[in-house]
């Protein structure tokens, strides 16, 4: 499943902070439609009130019989739809119509402020076709029948008696249609709202983690070169500053620390490697041949191992000249040292596989995975494949494998796992650990497993972007 979500804090902040903003912007917008349509049915209940108020007699006197609501301004609708208030002996209800008490509440208080005490008030809605009046209307004028979509529309019935038992008033008004444009506006003006809400909060955000997404940057580089220093310019707020800084001082001094240590390192190397090639020397006047060959032997292993572990140490450093190389035949070439030893190693046939590696250490590596397969799976088989991204050069043997709870530990340094594995089978422990150093030098990684059939593999994988 694609992961939807950024992977930012920039990008993930703004989603939570949209959704946010959205949900409350649309909250907002249906506040503002609803009282738009309460300020309409409102409207409407007013002109329900002031038709009440008026009395038919007095409106019939005062105006044309012939057009008795053509200039009156009680009214809340177009002139054509405008209905004349009516008195009658009966309610204003229908047969199947019941009160809507809400309303008729809102409409008395309305009448009450002006003065108007009614009796009882009763106010229902129906489509217009099935009142009787507006019926009887259409029949005697063809312009008001002739209106289009008339007798589908709403009207408010209301009826007021203004004394137990006497004759109803009643007022008849049609609902009015929705604003034009209200919704539309409402949903534009919320769009526009949200985004300049989003864009003013996407650049005060893009401030904030800019300096945090360069330290980000640079804490990834210096883990690759920590030999390389940069100053990264202190930017961004108080706090962002504060941390950019301590960065920077913790990268002059890790920096410091290493180039000690490569000092250091290099003074023992020297001072070691001295005496160990003056005692070389010394040994061949012991006459014993085997106490000389045993002597050979220990110094041999302690050289050995001081190469070792200065290689070790000198990973890390940037100072790595890669070059473009065939994988298939340098690995052809470790093999053939192997053979010449009389070693039983083979190797698959690989088609050529050109990768810009570090030659010399990728042999190393190469050298003690096969040499480890040789020594304690008695023979060693090299494999070489491309997969997508990534070349793998993988070595396997028929030996006894390693315990499943020993794997990672045999990648640490000077770690040995089963009790055969001592100073007399050869090596300090230091081969796989050097091998997966150079592997990770590369952008890669070394693992190791235990083969169905018996046996160990291990794979060197290294990034084809690598150099």
């Amino acid at each position: 499943m694609p992961r939807l979500l950024p992977k930012s804090l920039l990008g993930q902040t703004m989603v939570a902070i949209g959704a946010v903003l959205l949900i409350a912007q649309i909250i907002s917008a249906v506040l503002l439609y609803r009282a738009a349509q309460n300020r309409i049915e409102q409207g409407m209940l007013n002109a329900v009130a002031i038709n009440l108020l008026i009395d038919p007699e007095i409106r019939r006197q005062r105006f044309n019989p012939n057009f008795p609501d053509a200039r009156s301004p009680f009214v809340f609708s177009r002139p054509a739809l405008r209905v004349r208030t009516t008195t009658s002996n009966a309610p204003p209800f229908q047969p199947d119509e019941k009160n809507h008490y809400d309303e008729s509440v809102e409409v008395m208080k309305i009448l009450n402020r002006q003065g108007l005490q009614p009796h009882t008030i009763l106010l229902t809605k129906r489509r217009a076709g099935d009142d009787p009046l507006l019926q009887e209307r259409a029949r005697r004028n063809p312009r008001f029948a002739t209106l289009p979509g008339w007798a589908d529309r709403t009207i408010v019935v209301a009826g007021i008696q203004l004394e137990d038992g006497g004759e109803w008033r009643i007022a008849r008004v049609f609902v009015p249609d929705r604003e034009p444009g209200v919704l539309r506006g409402i949903v534009m003006q919320t769009l526009l709202l949200f985004l300049l809400l989003v864009g003013a909060l996407y650049l005060i955000l893009r401030r904030i983690t800019r300096p945090l997404a360069a330290l980000t940057e640079r804490v990834d580089g210096f883990s690759r070169r920590p030999d390389q220093p940069v100053v990264l310019a202190e930017d961004g707020p108080a706090d962002m500053r504060q941390l950019i800084a301590a960065h920077n001082m913790m990268e002059a001094r890790v920096a410091a620390l290493i180039d000690e240590k490569d000092v250091m390192l290099g003074a023992i190397g020297h001072d070691l490697k001295t005496p160990l090639a003056a005692l070389r020397v010394r040994i061949e006047s012991v006459e014993d041949d085997r106490q000389r060959e045993r002597m050979a032997t220990s110094i041999e292993d302690i050289t050995a191992t001081l190469d070792d572990i200065l290689i070790l140490a000198r990973l890390g450093r940037s100072q790595i000249e890669y070059e473009a190389v065939d994988l298939s035949a340098l690995a052809a070439s470790v093999v053939d040292e192997f053979e010449d030893l009389g070693k039983p190693v083979t190797m698959a046939e690989t088609p050529r596989m050109v990768a810009s590696v570090q030659v010399t250490w990728i042999k190393r590596a190469l050298r003690n995975l096969v040499s480890n397969a040789v020594r304690y799976g008695g023979n060693a088989h090299v494999t070489l494949k491309s997969d997508e991204g990534v070349w793998t050069i993988a070595v396997e043997d028929e030996g006894p494998g390693i315990s499943e709870n020993l794997i990672e530990t045999m990648l640490e340094p000077f770690a040995r796992g089963e009790a055969s594995r001592n100073r007399a089978t050869g090596g300090a422990g230091l081969g796989l650990t050097l091998a997966r150093a150079i592997a990770q030098q590369h952008g890669g990684d070394l693992s190791l497993a235990n083969r169905r059939e018996g046996g160990l593999i291990a794979k060197i994988r290294i990034p084809k972007a690598t150099g």
